[in-house]
C-alpha cells in the first residue's frame, strides 16, 4: 500500500516538475531540532528578512488533521497524540502540494524552509524516492538545544498554544522519538558536510544573529 501511495506521489511530483519546468527548481533548507528548539520562531524571522517560504511539516499535518472531510485526519490525530511520526506518504504529499501552490502563485518564490522534516529514515527514503530530482536540498539548519530547555519551552507554550501534544507525557515521547529517529538523520547529513548548527539555547535575538550569519554566507 505504502509503495503504491509513494508511486502516486512520485507521479504527482513529476507532474509538478513538468508544469514548472521553466521556473527555478525548488531550493530547500531542511530545518531540524528537538521539540521546543525554536524552529518555527526562527523560520518566521527568516521569512521576514529573506525570500524564503516557511513550510512546517507539523503545521501542515495539524491543518490536515482538522480539515473537514480529510481522509487522513483521524490517522494523523492518533500519531500526533502518541508522539509518533506520521507515515511519510502523507507528509510528502502535503509538502509537495504546498510547494506547488506557492510556486504557481509566484514563480519567484522557489526557496523553502521545510521545518520538522525529514524526521526519520523512512522520511528521508521517501523524499529521496519522490523528490530527489524535483528539488535541491541546499543544507540542513540544525537548532541544537538540550532536552531540558526544550521541555520547559514546550510546557510554557502549552499554556496558550492549544496543541494536544504540548503536555509532559506527549513531550517525553516526542523527545525520545527525536533522539532515536531524527538525530541519526542529522548525523547522516553531517557526514555529507550539509549541516549548519546553531546553539538554540540562547535568546531569540542571539539565535537569529547566528542564523543570519549562516544564511548570509550560504547566499
Amino acid at each position: 500500500m505504502i509503495s503504491s501511495l509513494l508511486g502516486n506521489v512520485s507521479q504527482r511530483a513529476h507532474s509538478l516538475l513538468y508544469r514548472v519546468s521553466l521556473m527555478m527548481k525548488p531550493q530547500v533548507v531542511f530545518v531540524l531540532g528537538g521539540p521546543g528548539a525554536g524552529k518555527g520562531t526562527q523560520c518566521s524571522k527568516i521569512v521576514e528578512n529573506y525570500s524564503y517560504t516557511h513550510l512546517s511539516a507539523g503545521d501542515l499535518l495539524r491543518a490536515e488533521q482538522g480539515r473537514e472531510g480529510s481522509e487522513c485526519g483521524q490517522l494523523i490525530d492518533s500519531y500526533i497524540k502518541e508522539g509518533s511520526i506520521v507515515p511519510v506518504e502523507i507528509t510528502i504529499n502535503l509538502l509537495r502540494k504546498a510547494m506547488e501552490e506557492t510556486m504557481h502563485k509566484d514563480d519567484k518564490q522557489f526557496r523553502f524552509l521545510i521545518d520538522g522534516f525529514p524526521r526519520n529514515e523512512d522520511n528521508l527514503t521517501g523524499w529521496n524516492t519522490v523528490m530527489v530530482d524535483e528539488a535541491d536540498v541546499k543544507f540542513v539548519l540544525f537548532f541544537d538545544c538540550s532536552n531540558e530547555v526544550c521541555m520547559d519551552r514546550c510546557l510554557e507554550r502549552g499554556k496558550s498554544s492549544g496543541r494536544t501534544d504540548d503536555n509532559r507525557e506527549s513531550l517525553e515521547k516526542r523527545i525520545q522519538t527525536y533522539l532515536q529517529s531524527t538525530r541519526p538523520i542529522i548525523e547522516l547529513y553531517e557526514k555529507q558536510g550539509k549541516v549548519r548548527t546553531v546553539d538554540a539555547s540562547h535568546s531569540l535575538d542571539k539565535v537569529f544573529a547566528d542564523v543570519k550569519a549562516i544564511l548570509d554566507k550560504e547566499g
